[in-house]
């Protein structure tokens, strides 16, 4: 164990002199020591670091030194065989500036921007009305109270699940993500709001933290970002599914007006009054209109009478057609008659002609057309116009 404690040592050795930044989560400097102790503390991960320096170091630095302050620290890496440990012993402190910290923020927001996270097409919707509504904010703060009294007095039925974090320094972070993942797995909670007064950009610098911009964004619960003032945007508000310009507005944003509500109902409730009332009215004109037409006022004497006409005419029409077909046959009765007459035998009679028949025994009278029909002592019928006579035919003649 010591040659692989040693040779670790060398190797952290020879890495020479490095430039740390982080957040001074803990700053210890005892009075008559030669030697202050700090601890360095990533804002993004769970990840420390000791440092020591020289007091003196700390109290010329440019900017004062508290816990929560962003600096980078220049240094050699030591490791200490007796404990397994490593520290930094810093030889330079500087600050992080406004600016830089601006650019680091606009770098992170181009990088969460390019990934799709602020797309507006995944932001989930706000519930109308919440059954219960996380709230991540300060013990005892501003945001809280304003958050709370807005929305009771909105909705007196609102019920809030309160996580109280710290809202900057080292420890902000940690702590919004572990009340965002309890709040996100709670199913009772319908929405979660993240709320903040304003402050310095360094004090809104944990709601910029690329850890928490992908958990707001990961979380299936629609979350709201009111961060800061109106002129304040962290990177939370872009990430969150609404952003609210002050923890007052996110109240409104999220629970509904009572009052405004019940106005709104009734209001729509006269107009679907109105309405149906004018459709009834309109209904009963059309029906009155209907009414007062001659089919609809005097239906049975109305259609009886036409109907009554109509067959009147029908049956003058079919009358008088027959009638006429009648004549007609009758007159082409009598014509035929007439040809008939003047075609039959009993004309042909009348003008002197005689009809022979032979009267033949077991049969009737048979007309001779022939001489040789009938021979000597045949019995002879001769019919004329007004009768017959009985002859025997005596012979042939010329």
């Amino acid at each position: 164990m010591r040659t692989v404690a040693t040779k670790i040592a060398g190797w952290i050795d020879r890495l020479g002199s490095v430039w740390v930044e982080g957040q001074i989560t803990q700053l210890n400097v005892r009075q008559g020591t030669r030697t202050a102790f700090i601890v360095l503390r990533d804002p993004s991960a769970d990840m420390s670091l000791s440092v020591t320096c020289s007091p003196l170091l700390i109290q010329n630095s440019p900017v004062q030194l508290v816990e929560g302050a962003r600096v980078i620290m220049f240094g050699k890496l030591s490791f200490f065989t007796g404990r397994g440990t490593i520290s930094l012993r810093a030889t330079e402190i500087r600050a992080v500036g406004v600016g830089e910290l601006l650019a680091r923020i606009e770098r992170l927001r181009s990088l969460l921007a390019a990934e799709g996270l602020f797309d507006p097409r995944l932001k989930r919707p706000i519930p109308f009305l919440p059954r219960t509504i996380g709230l991540i904010t300060a013990r005892a703060s501003a945001a809280e109270r304003d958050v709370i009294s807005v929305a009771q007095r909105r909705w007196p039925a609102v019920r809030f699940e309160v996580r109280h974090t710290p809202v900057q320094g080292p420890t902000a972070v940690p702590a919004i993500l572990s009340a965002l993942s309890r709040l996100d797995d709670d199913p009772d909670v319908d929405v979660i709001i993240v709320a903040r007064g304003g402050g310095s950009v360094e004090d809104l610098l944990p709601f910029s933290d690329e850890a928490l911009c992908r958990a707001i964004a990961s979380a299936t619960t629609p979350v709201v970002s009111a961060i800061g003032h109106e002129p304040d945007s962290p990177l939370s508000d872009h990430v969150a599914d609404l952003r609210a310009a002050t923890p007052t507005d996110a109240a409104k944003l999220v629970v509904p007006d009572a009052v405004a509500e019940m106005e709104l109902v009734a209001d729509l409730r006269a107009r679907s009054a109105a309405a149906l009332r004018s459709w009834v009215a309109r209904e009963v004109r059309s029906l009155d209109m209907l009414r007062e037409r001659p089919a609809l006022a005097d239906p049975m004497s109305s259609i009886v009478d036409r109907r009554h006409a109509e067959v009147a005419e029908a049956l003058r029409v079919v009358r008088r057609d027959v009638e006429r077909e009648v004549a007609r046959q009758s007159t082409s009765v009598e014509h035929l008659r007439s040809r008939l007459s003047t075609l039959g035998p009993a004309a042909t009679l009348a003008r002197g002609y005689s009809v022979v028949q032979r009267v033949v025994a077991g049969s009737g009278p048979e007309v001779v057309r022939s001489i040789e029909e009938v021979p000597p002592g045949t019995q002879l019928r001769v019919r004329v116009a007004d009768g017959a006579v009985s002859a025997v035919a005596m012979g042939r003649s010329s």
